[in-house]
């Protein structure tokens, strides 16, 4: 049976989100229906409801870090039953007969995958759908299991947030004895802080807002440096054996590729507007590696979510209601949110 959902929608890059109801697909045999009862608010939301990245499809329901409870499944579903806590993710489908689906990176996948919004189904014509709605239907190899030990809001932004720090950290096999460094302290600068000290990690935020010294020491960070500060900087210049980058605004890479040892990495999650000026002298002095990650794929997220909740790591979050959205958005521009708004979908 359609469901309609309530949601809140972008019908174009200047109009701000609004009230809008449209209609799920049916249930497929191996499909899983959820209510949606919080949703993350992502910098990439805003990216694309204000159409900067281009390609963008409206109408656009946004949201892509979705927890909530199972009400319904397909008549071939084996993973779920009603009832169960379930969460999607940037992701829900892909071909999975490439390469990258086959090995667990379908976020990579050949033919296209199918984003949580503003794409397409694998049929390439039906629009996806995001989280800020009140239900959403996903097949069951795209929905995750959520652990009932994790506070569920708090939860909702590993769905993104959490997985595109994680996925880097493990991808370099950064634990004990490791010296690491997180450039930015934001939604995924302070998901990069908890996952570098969880796995034993030895962490520096480095940061141009001195203001934000005393969140990361509680975050576990062990030391704190002023990137607009020379002497900071100069101290700990050849010090860390990685990198995570996860700023947005534009800045000079160069100065941090300064910071690593000899083949030491530097890998970036944020996604600046305009391209870095990179000298090559900063990379071939000392052979060291500049690197670029995505989210992860199924497999990845499923194990991140479960090293969350056997370490009780979450996000920090500001709760909103639905109707604060585009404020939210506003603040979320200012660097106004420590560090993650989550949407209360009981408020829809």
């Amino acid at each position: 049976m359609t469901t309609i959902a309530k949601a809140y929608v972008a019908h174009s890059a200047k109009a701000p989100l609004e009230p809008w109801e449209f209609e799920r697909r049916d249930l497929n045999p191996h499909d899983v229906q959820f209510d949606i009862l919080y949703c993350g608010v992502c910098h990439s939301d805003l990216h694309q409801v204000r159409a900067e990245w281009g390609g963008e499809v409206f109408p656009m329901v946004p949201g892509h870090e979705i927890v909530g409870r199972v009400v319904a499944v397909g008549s071939d579903v084996s993973k779920f039953k009603i009832g169960d806590l379930a969460g999607t993710g940037c992701l829900v489908d892909s071909c999975r007969e490439c390469n990258s689906c086959q090995h667990g990176m379908e976020q990579f996948c050949e033919n296209g995958p199918s984003f949580t919004y503003n794409g397409y189904e694998q049929d390439k014509k039906t629009l996806t759908q995001g989280g800020y709605s009140s239900s959403i239907v996903v097949h069951e190899d795209f929905t995750l299991r959520i652990s009932d030990k994790l506070e569920l809001a708090a939860t909702a932004p590993l769905l993104c947030a959490g997985i595109t720090t994680y996925s880097p950290l493990r991808r370099w096999n950064i634990g004990k004895g490791d010296k690491v460094a997180v450039v930015g302290l934001g939604g995924l600068g302070h998901m990069g802080v908890k996952f570098a000290v969880a796995f034993g990690a030895e962490v520096t935020v480095l940061s141009t807002s001195p203001d934000k010294e005393e969140d990361a020491r509680k975050l576990g960070a062990h030391k704190f440096v002023v990137t607009k500060d020379k002497t900071q900087m100069k101290s700990v210049s050849g010090s860390f054996d990685f990198i995570l980058d996860t700023v947005s605004a534009p800045h000079d890479i160069n100065a941090f590729l300064g910071l690593l040892k000899p083949q030491g990495v530097i890998v970036c999650v944020g996604i600046p507007p305009t391209p870095y000026q990179l000298h090559a002298f900063s990379l071939v002095s000392g052979s060291k590696v500049l690197a670029g990650s995505m989210i992860g794929g199924l497999p990845e997220t499923q194990e991140m979510l479960d090293f969350c909740a056997e370490h009780n790591v979450v996000s920090e979050i500001e709760l909103i209601d639905i109707k604060n959205i585009d404020k939210a958005f506003e603040r979320m521009e200012k660097g106004d949110v420590r560090y993650r708004f989550v949407i209360d979908m009981s408020t829809l």
